[in-house]
């Protein structure tokens, strides 16, 4: 259903109906950042007994972490190998378990050029362009599940709020139905394949 993102003129730019100024973000003031981990190849050290949630909660020992600026602490060390997530300091590196995604998208906004802003749970505040690109996945009931990345390959997944805000803020172009954001476009399904999906849905329709 996903296709790859499409570059669109400035006079196509959308705004999208019920998405916020960037202004209306909550946190749009960059703390220290995340660390940078892809610089640092320390030995692996083995796992540990930490774990973050579906609902993105954080874990160690079975007991959830209560301090915000420990797990911001942690997520700024977060890194995705090929063999799973990992915590990385330039002398040690160490296993952690993930449910699903490490992050959640819990706010979003548009600036004056169009492009779309999230923040995540743990306040980083992340731009969509072509490094950091919308996708889309359907769950096992056909809800539509976008995501979008934070950095290398982390990834935040949309709050159920925030689905429903950026399918208001969809549209048609070129036979896709998708997202803008500034000059670009990320096709959610074509839309042949909707057309289907509600005449199905729908048997008087047809």
């Amino acid at each position: 259903m996903v296709g790859p993102q499409q570059d669109v003129s400035d006079g196509q730019r959308a705004q999208g109906a019920g998405i916020p100024s960037l202004a209306g973000l909550s946190a749009v003031t960059p703390g220290r950042g995340p660390a940078p981990v892809d610089q640092w190849h320390p030995p692996f050290c083995g796992a540990i007994d930490m774990r973050i949630a579906a609902d993105g909660t954080w874990f160690y020992q079975g007991s959830p972490i209560r301090r915000p600026a420990l797990v911001k602490l942690f997520a700024s060390i977060l890194r995705k190998d090929p063999d799973g997530y990992v915590l990385v300091t330039p002398v040690e590196c160490v296993g952690i378990s993930v449910d699903d995604l490490p992050f959640l998208a819990v706010e979003m906004a548009r600036d004056a050029g169009g492009a779309l802003h999230f923040r995540t749970n743990v306040d980083d505040i992340v731009a969509v362009d072509a490094d950091h690109p919308l996708r889309f996945e359907t769950d096992a009931d056909g809800g539509l599940k976008p995501y979008v990345r934070v950095r290398g390959d982390l990834w935040a997944r949309l709050t159920r709020a925030l689905v429903h805000d950026l399918v208001d803020g969809a549209e048609e172009r070129n036979g896709s139905f998708g997202v803008p954001s500034g000059d670009l476009f990320f096709p959610i399904a074509a839309m042949h394949e909707l057309d289907a999906e509600l005449a199905a849905a729908d048997p008087s329709s047809s």
